[in-house]
């Protein structure tokens, strides 16, 4: 399971994480730590990391050293539960000053690229959840794979609607999209949207819930991103 999920790792992250049980400057995580997984392989530094950072994953010692004294520690998955625990403990991510949290969403009429049209200027009974990205942005390539997941987990509901708008044109977007599928609805071409609502950070998400209102934002990458950009949904689809 971790090694299939290590083909999918792409979010970014940076985080320093200390030994519980022991404060020593041996036993502090970082690149020259000896992280294991399950069954018994050693993951270099840049893998482990990303992997942490995800949320979906903790370290413990395995209750062996180096040859050099230091703590060994053991990667492992963590329930549906402990990661809930986890991102909710954390802060809520940065919000976008150009998607406020209660106010009324102004939409717009757009065409994806494979020619399916929006009109968001008439989306009343409908949750949006806004992308705004391009190609070269390294943490809006890294997400993609969890957002896939994120549109697998509602697409038997027509009212729940995935639209990611790229400044990137569309020949490079399909050559793009080759190699790296999108399941959001990509619109190409959208600087045009970004500065209507003066969209500068990227990425930039927004969901919009049924009544027009904009339920949650947020720009560039967390942990949790996607786990508010989740539970924003669901509290969408709860209401009346």
């Amino acid at each position: 399971m971790l090694k299939q999920v290590l083909l999918m790792l792409l979010i970014v992250g940076s985080i320093t994480v200390k030994a519980q049980t022991n404060h020593s400057k041996q036993n502090m995580l970082n690149e020259t730590s000896v992280v294991r997984a399950e069954d018994g392989n050693v993951y270099p530094y840049p893998v482990w990391q990303k992997l942490m950072s995800t949320g979906k994953y903790g370290l413990k010692t395995r209750g062996t050293k180096t040859e050099d004294g230091a703590a060994e520690y053991l990667i492992y998955e963590l329930s549906e539960a402990q990661k809930l625990a986890y991102f909710e403990k954390m802060p809520k991510p940065k919000p976008s000053v150009s998607f406020k949290e209660g106010d009324d969403f102004k939409g717009f009429k757009a065409t994806d690229i494979n020619g399916n049209k929006f009109d968001l200027r008439q989306s009343t009974g409908k949750i949006i959840v806004l992308n705004f990205w391009f190609i070269n942005c390294p943490p809006c390539r890294q997400e993609i794979p969890q957002l896939n997941e994120l549109v697998a987990m509602y697409k038997d509901n027509p009212n729940v609607v995935f639209l990611a708008i790229a400044t990137d044109e569309k020949y490079d977007l399909q050559k793009f999209m080759k190699t790296t599928p999108y399941d959001y609805h990509v619109v190409d071409n959208g600087r045009y949207f970004a500065s209507k609502y003066s969209v500068t950070l990227y990425p930039t998400h927004a969901v919009i819930d049924k009544n027009g209102k904009i339920k949650f934002s947020t720009v560039g990458l967390a942990s949790n991103t996607i786990h508010w950009i989740k539970k924003s949904i669901d509290e969408s689809l709860a209401t009346n």
